[in-house]
């Protein structure tokens, strides 16, 4: 069940809410206002049993037809500089290169000897690059103090390259002039000087530049171009220093990551984002959309930097690289309310009924199922919620009485679960009775699935895992929603109908529903069972490598069975729970390397279920990075 009673952010709710007003039983602007207000103002909420945050955000639908999947998207703050505001925009690169095989294989300090020296050998040749770029900004910048802060970022890239010397002698690397410019590292100097030599498209070359206005601009596109690069590695730096054991002085990288760390260099970053928004701020839009342009251009190309060193080792990322076709299939798992959604379905659902219960009461048409009055269906949600509340919390201190586990104990878990399995299907049985599911257009239902807001990256990253040919791979969403119909059309708006729902269904009579519930996943149980039965059907002699992504007390039980069980956002009672029972939870980064430090050449069992040890991450991005490598 997926009755949800701490209040949501308001906006949240008006905004999906928004996403309604194109169902037909919006005829007018004014009832559309009138209905928004009073629902989310004095309306029951249904937020699910963590409260959303708010300041999560949220892109609103308002066009005619329904649109391609939403996604929430973050909001920037108006008063951030263009730095923040791309490095922001421009996260899921920074991921992306987080994950990549090579820095993960760096983190782990098993990255191979030459895999470095050929890396240090490259990034010779781009950081003389940087240092020219800087030298033609420093020509086009009018102003001096600007001159003198470009001038000391190109002693500082002098000083760096000073540090790759002591690399090349310490691990005997070949100079830069002996080896070869790999493509990536030449596309992207290539990319740096042509933007400092003014050869972006509908700029002057400078030569040409008629005023210093004209040559500012180009010294503002050179920063945009430069610093990624700088945010990027002192991002690095302090990912990579925060897993380092300040006891083990034998990490061979050590010297690299500490530099990247240091506040030196930290600080040049943050002088490099400083001179880019001071350059910037005489810019017109369109000229600033040059920069995020040349911003998003620069983090892709390190992230094909960095891709394309050659490791000559295994690595345990991307996920779906240990995938063999011929052994493996790939088996992916997810829950759908908080973990794919923005708002839980059942706020939608519930919206929906009372709204269409206002324009019911105006027409009581006789082919319509007999329903209760708006107003008594407001009210019946109203008490139904705080019930629910109420007893959920009880539910979940009742399993937390028990003595806590000294060491990860999955049998007394599952068998506290128990409890919150039968409170849940008592709970619907509960809604069903009420009557306040009674009469919802199926045909409303989809429509409002269609525009169902969804958290960013997750279309994406399914469309990229069904898509991609080399992997046999099945999706599998698994859920308490009442309604699949509303999961489906969720979905199959972005392009996803291959994907494989198991959720409850409404009953209709002429696409009415009728109140009552097909049950077939109420329940922790009931969601362990379904995952368990799809592997029995799926066993085909080949090894299933299993992944579950959820959010809630609900997943538990799957996350811990899967090979990798991954856990999207920060719910606190699924934390206590699993505490409780010795289930750790770790950072899906630290997690990964450690992993890596553990890999070993021919030995494919990396991920095993029933571990006790749950990997949590922020967004979608984490995901794709860690599962697709993109």
């Amino acid at each position: 069940m997926r009755l949800l009673f701490q209040k949501p952010a308001p906006q949240i709710l008006i905004r999906n809410l928004k996403t309604l007003s194109n169902l037909p039983f919006f005829n007018s602007n004014s009832f559309f206002k009138s209905s928004v207000s009073s629902l989310s103002l004095s309306g029951p909420d249904f937020s699910r049993r963590r409260r959303i945050s708010s300041s999560c955000p949220m892109a609103t639908v308002s066009t005619p037809k329904p649109p391609p999947a939403t996604t929430a998207t973050t909001k920037i703050d108006d008063g951030v500089g263009i730095a923040s505001k791309c490095w922001i925009k421009y996260r899921k690169e920074s991921t992306l290169s987080l994950y990549s095989p090579f820095v993960v294989s760096l983190a782990s300090g098993k990255l191979n000897v030459e895999a470095f020296r050929h890396y240090i050998a490259q990034d010779v040749y781009f950081l003389k690059a940087f240092a020219q770029a800087y030298e033609l900004a420093e020509e086009c910048a009018d102003d001096d103090d600007a001159k003198i802060g470009i001038n000391e970022l190109r002693k500082n890239v002098v000083q760096e390259l000073k540090m790759h010397n002591s690399f090349i002698q310490e691990w005997e690397t070949a100079p830069a002039k002996e080896s070869t410019l790999n493509p990536a590292t030449l596309k992207y100097t290539e990319f740096l000087l042509a933007t400092a030599s003014g050869k972006v498209e509908g700029v002057k070359a400078p030569g040409k530049l008629a005023t210093p206005f004209e040559k500012t601009k180009v010294a503002a596109y050179t920063l945009g171009a430069m610093t990624p690069c700088m945010r990027l590695y002192a991002f690095l730096g302090k990912e990579l220093q925060a897993l380092l054991d300040e006891s083990e002085s034998t990490h061979p990288y050590k010297k690299w990551i500490d530099n990247y760390y240091s506040d030196g260099f930290q600080a040049s970053a943050l002088q490099t984002e400083d001179l880019l928004d001071k350059l910037s701020v005489s810019l017109t839009g369109e000229e600033l959309d040059i920069i995020e342009k040349l911003y998003h251009q620069a983090m892709k190309l390190e992230l094909d930097f960095f891709l394309a060193q050659p490791l000559g080792q295994k690595t345990v990322v991307p996920l779906s690289k240990l995938h063999k076709e011929t052994k493996d299939q790939l088996i992916i798992f997810s829950d759908f309310d908080l973990t794919c959604t923005v708002v839980d379905s059942s706020a939608i659902l519930a919206q929906i009924a009372i709204i269409t219960a206002q324009k019911s009461d105006q027409s009581q048409l006789e082919t319509q199922i007999a329903r209760m009055s708006s107003a008594d269906l407001r009210s019946r949600w109203g008490f139904l919620s705080k019930q629910y509340t109420e007893e959920y919390e009880q539910c979940i201190e009742s399993i937390l009485v028990s003595d806590k586990a000294d060491k990860f104990d999955y049998e007394r878990l599952r068998n506290a679960l128990e409890q919150l399995s039968d409170f849940e299907k008592r709970a619907n049985l509960r809604v069903i009775e009420s009557g306040v599911l009674k009469g919802l257009n199926l045909e409303d239902i989809r429509r409002a699935g269609e525009r169902l807001i969804l958290q960013d990256g997750c279309i994406n990253f399914f469309k990229s895992i069904t898509g991609n040919k080399n992997l046999d791979v099945k999706v599998h969403i698994l859920s308490y929603c009442w309604c699949a119909d509303l999961i489906r059309s969720a979905f199959s708006a972005g392009g996803l109908n291959a994907l494989n729902v198991h959720a409850n269904e409404f009953t209709y009579e002429n696409s009415l529903s009728t109140g009552e519930i097909v049950k077939k996943v109420e329940s922790p149980i009931d969601k362990l069972k379904a995952f368990s039965d799809i592997l029995q059907n799926s066993s085909n002699n080949r090894r299933n490598l299993t992944v579950y992504i959820g959010d809630s007390v609900g997943d538990l039980l799957c996350l811990l069975e899967a090979d990798v069980g991954i856990v999207l956002g920060s719910s606190t009672s699924l934390r206590r729970v699993g505490s409780h029972f010795g289930v750790t939870f770790v950072p899906l980064f630290p997690g990964v390397v450690e992993k890596q430090k553990g890999c070993v050449e021919g030995n494919s069992a990396v991920w095993t279920g029933l571990s006790g040890i749950l990997y949590t991450v922020t967004s979608w991005a984490e995901i794709s990075a860690f599962i697709l490598g993109q």
